[in-house]
């Protein structure tokens, strides 16, 4: 796939009136393709509401339907990317390399890979999302600790990155604008679904933070935004081109996401599990993920010869104190409150602690993510709507997890919420996410693919 990359993408560039809009929908209604400079009259017209919302709508389900090329789609990427600022960091010193998950349930990996690969000398300049619907947000795990702050202009970002060599920050008005409007009204009209309008999104993004570099975490299974494992390969193969299109090294993993990752579900908890997992005292399935996915950054940003390398280093950094240490200086500069992440005891605790127990013996046979998540929404940690109001308290802690054999009468989680008429109910959803059976089930592969610019590969390591 040979595309140009160095056209020129200002407003002024493109004539407003240079195409009929009903022509270009009917032409990707009928299956034809669109070349760069119709994608980007779309795109740029109705960013500057040129275009109605119902002819941006129809264009949207055109896509939808028809798929769109390797072109199309990198074309989309780069007109969304160029609608607003794209940021320089060529003058801070190293390769900077960020990391994007595809959301799941328990998913507190970047609060532990950021700090690990920062304090082993790679730049992670981190713009990362919110939560909505059964899957957590970075941004609002982070906002749980009393005082820290996402919302930092362009000029503090490059300030606290070429400090620390680490920015956690949120999307900003400048970045991609015209994702932002796309996305809303793909939300509303069905259309949000689609692979090469999930991977334009994603990619517009992370290519307006100033990265080199990117590691792509596609998750699959229950609780992940792809359910099917193909879907969740294509998505990555979509995502990897993108990037490998732009000139940035990208590296993808898929990993499951049947259970919950970890054992903690709900903002503060996440967090509270991350200190543990920088403390060198984390669950295994969240510290194999978080490990490879620093050691490919550290990789990638040319502080190891290998994604293997950088593993050992990244487990060094955890070992030595290094990543504890970065840390906390990146809670301290951004605003926090260092001494809830140094006592994470003295948190204020939510009022009510609820536990479910086993109605039978046998094993864990299986754990709904999709719903449990729901669960950890019903009790105030999650969002329904962008405008609800998150309890940074609430949540799920695990007691047993999928595999696990448990007896009657024994705790399988605690819930915590400061809402206690929503406990019946989301009792009830939990029991009803959770299988428990005589046999013992077959323990599936936590991550089982890599995808880079030479294809997909089985993840043997």
């Amino acid at each position: 796939m040979q595309i140009k990359t160095d056209i020129e993408t200002s407003p002024e560039s493109m004539n407003q009136n240079k195409y009929n809009t009903v022509s270009l929908i009917r032409k990707k209604r009928d299956g034809k393709e669109l070349d760069e400079e119709e994608i980007h009259y779309l795109v740029d017209n109705y960013t500057r509401d040129s275009l109605a919302d119902y002819q941006m709508s129809a264009f949207l389900m055109a896509a939808f339907l028809q798929g769109l090329t390797d072109a199309e789609s990198a074309a989309l990427t780069r007109s969304m990317l160029h609608s607003g600022v794209v940021v320089d960091l060529s003058d801070i010193p190293g390769k900077k390399v960020d990391k994007h998950s595809t959301g799941g349930v328990g998913d507190k990996l970047s609060l532990i890979l950021a700090p690990i690969v920062a304090s082993c000398g790679v730049p992670v300049p981190m713009i990362s999302g919110r939560g909505l619907g059964h899957t957590g947000g970075t941004l609002d795990k982070l906002e749980s600790i009393p005082g820290f702050t996402v919302d930092v202009t362009l000029g503090r970002y490059r300030e606290i990155l070429e400090k620390h060599n680490l920015v956690l920050a949120g999307q900003t008005d400048e970045i991609a604008p015209a994702d932002k409007r796309l996305y809303a009204l793909r939300d509303v009209t069905a259309t949000v679904e689609s692979i090469p309008l999930i991977a334009g999104s994603i990619m517009s993004k992370k290519l307006a933070e100033g990265i080199d570099a990117l590691v792509l975490d596609v998750k699959y299974g229950s609780g992940a935004f792809m359910s099917n494992h193909n879907e969740a390969v294509k998505l990555a193969q979509a995502l990897v081109g993108i990037g490998e299109e732009f000139g940035k090294q990208t590296i993808a993993y898929l990993t499951d996401m049947d259970q919950p990752l970890g054992f903690a579900v709900g903002n503060w908890l996440e967090v509270r599990e991350g200190i543990a997992c920088l403390r060198g005292d984390g669950p295994d399935d969240v510290m194999e993920i978080s490990h490879l996915l620093a050691g490919t950054m550290i990789y990638l940003g040319e502080h190891a010869k290998s994604v293997e390398e950088g593993v050992e280093k990244s487990k060094q950094a955890v070992e030595d104190g290094s990543a504890w240490n970065k840390w906390i200086d990146i809670v301290k500069e951004q605003g926090g409150d260092a001494g809830v992440i140094e006592n994470p005891e003295i948190y204020n605790e939510a009022e009510y602690l609820h536990e479910i127990v086993a109605d039978q013996n046998g094993y864990i046979h299986a754990m709904d993510a999709y719903e449990i998540g729901m669960v950890s929404l019903e009790l105030g940690a999650g969002r329904r709507t962008k405008e609800d109001i998150i309890d940074p308290a609430a949540g799920i802690i695990l007691k047993r997890k999928t595999g696990d054999e448990i007896k009657k009468g024994e705790t399988i989680a605690r819930f915590y919420t400061n809402n206690s008429e929503v406990l019946d109910n989301a009792e009830r959803k939990f029991i009803n996410a959770i299988s428990i059976s005589g046999m013992k089930p077959t323990e599936r592969k936590l991550i089982s693919h890599m995808v880079d610019k030479n294809g997909v590969q089985l993840y043997n390591r």
